[in-house]
């Protein structure tokens, strides 16, 4: 699955994405930091990576 970043707060590390289909999804540091990311821009796309119900990882679409 895919979104868009809406807003990211580099002091939390967490932020929020939005779906195609316009649904806001909240992501945490946990979720960020498994990434393995620096940061994210508004607008950026990323992949989301679920365990079961919750958000594991937020990604960029090209890396593995």
């Amino acid at each position: 699955m895919q979104g868009t970043v809406a807003t990211f707060d580099p002091e939390t590390r967490s932020g929020t994405l939005l779906l195609d289909d316009g649904t806001p999804v909240a992501f945490d540091r946990a979720a960020f930091d498994a990434s393995g990311l620096r940061l994210l821009r508004l607008g950026q796309r990323v992949r989301l990576e679920y365990d079961g119900d919750r958000l594991r990882r937020v990604a960029i679409p090209t890396m593995p």
